[in-house]
């Protein structure tokens, strides 16, 4: 395995831990103003689901945080693993439509959460609330979360150029070894031009 190789399976595991955590952490804000479960629900979590257009770390990533964060607020057993095969399904197709406009793309996990977390509120839960506007009140959730909050973390992410990515190949590498030698170059012009001025106070003090 080349160096390379294992500076990227590094970098995955660290997107995908870091990804985990935060889906935790917003969870649990959202607990915190009772909007992280139930029909009403508003997970600022969910937003995280646009990632794996970035990196497809963000995937087991998503599906972890999922997991732990049902897990630890408290979700009954067939919520904690049916909300994270939700979870996963719809950041394996946001994946699949990495390429397409940020928002298309986080269609899927609305769809994925209307499809599956409904069943799960009248099966598990009991909720007495009219199927329908079950269906209705958890894709509402979703969309604002992953589509509205989603798609504008999305832009930002692509406006900040965060994740390197594997596509680009040899473009990508020349770009980062450009931006390196750019570095470099004003770090130095820096340094000279730091110790011209030490040597200019210098010699007005010995003056």
């Amino acid at each position: 395995m080349s160096g390379g190789e294992r500076k990227f399976k590094t970098i995955d595991i660290v997107y995908g831990a870091v990804t985990a955590g935060l889906y935790i952490a917003l969870t649990y804000v959202s607990q915190f103003f009772g909007l992280a479960s139930g029909a009403v629900q508003l997970r600022l979590s969910e937003a995280l689901c646009i990632l794996p257009v970035f990196t497809p770390a963000a995937v087991p990533g998503l599906t972890v945080g999922c997991l732990l964060a049902n897990l630890f607020t408290g979700c009954a057993i067939p919520d904690v693993f049916l909300g994270s095969l939700a979870t996963l399904i719809g950041a394996v197709f946001t994946y699949l439509l990495r390429k397409k406009n940020v928002f298309l793309a986080a269609v899927p996990p609305v769809i994925s959460n209307a499809l599956i977390v409904p069943p799960v509120l009248v099966l598990v839960y009991h909720e007495t609330m009219a199927y329908p506007l079950i269906v209705l009140c958890v894709a509402a959730g979703e969309i604002m979360s992953c589509i509205v909050l989603g798609g504008l973390l999305g832009l930002a992410i692509k406006k900040r150029n965060v994740f390197l990515k594997r596509s680009g190949g040899a473009n990508t590498q020349k770009a980062v070894h450009v931006y390196a030698d750019t570095r470099f170059t004003e770090t130095k012009t820096a340094e000279t031009q730091s110790e011209e001025t030490k040597s200019a106070d210098t010699g007005d003090v010995d003056s």
